[in-house]
């Protein structure tokens, strides 16, 4: 596991860690009329640690004892498997697309109760895959197994991905980035998010500057 990002693992009693509880205690508090099973994560833009955020808030929910699935699908640039140091060679496309078993692709990690499902091989048609009929019921064969289920997504204002998946979960989350995510590109994700009834259940601001020491340093909060 690459220890430095995902930090829940690492150093559970540091503030950052405890800010992804926060995180997680917030989401569950969310919807109270409506439980929340499927989230999809996405951003702005690249690099603003959308993937970082997923795999932290998948390991803080684990540790409540809930059986949580964390599936990457980022199709065009997965992360996830390097995240947590697993193999990509079978994955959600390989489940989409050859009809393996669930059973062939999973992956344990180092924290109970959560499982990786990595991308697998990358296709030439994300977008359709991830809008198709056959990812809606297989998400929904996954709800009988597990208590929770995380979806990486890709930046919802590069490419459709995101967009696709939102209406076929529970909620969505948007992480900005401190210095990355303009305003401008923060409303605009949003509103794309709207067009497609996502049910958005908050906003990460992620990398806030932190004053410690006399110096600001990046940490993800």
């Amino acid at each position: 596991m690459n220890d430095r990002n995902v930090i829940t693992q690492k150093n559970p009693k540091s503030p950052t860690a405890e800010a992804y509880r926060t995180l997680r205690t917030n989401i569950q508090f969310s919807n109270i009329d409506k439980e929340v099973n499927t989230i999809a994560v996405t951003s702005s833009g690249p690099s603003e640690g959308k993937s970082t955020t997923t795999a932290n808030l998948a390991v803080t929910m684990a540790q409540t004892g809930k059986k949580v699935l964390l599936i990457d699908c980022d199709l065009r640039k997965p992360r996830i498997h390097e995240l947590f140091g697993l193999s990509n060679l079978r994955g959600l496309t390989n489940i989409l697309t050859e009809d393996i078993e669930l059973e062939q692709a999973i992956q344990n990690t180092e924290t109970d109760n959560l499982e990786i499902l990595s991308s697998g091989i990358i296709p030439p048609n994300p977008s359709e895959i991830l809008g198709s009929q056959k990812m809606e019921k297989f998400l929904n064969k996954l709800k009988e197994s597990y208590d929770v289920i995380l979806l990486d997504t890709p930046p919802v204002n590069l490419v459709t991905d995101a967009a696709v998946l939102a209406n076929k979960v529970d909620g969505t989350i948007l992480v900005c980035a401190v210095g990355q995510a303009s305003i401008e590109e923060a409303k605009n994700s949003k509103a794309l998010l709207e067009k497609v009834n996502a049910n958005i259940l908050g906003v990460v601001l992620n990398k806030v500057p932190i004053k410690q020491s006399g110096y600001y340093r990046y940490q993800y909060s």
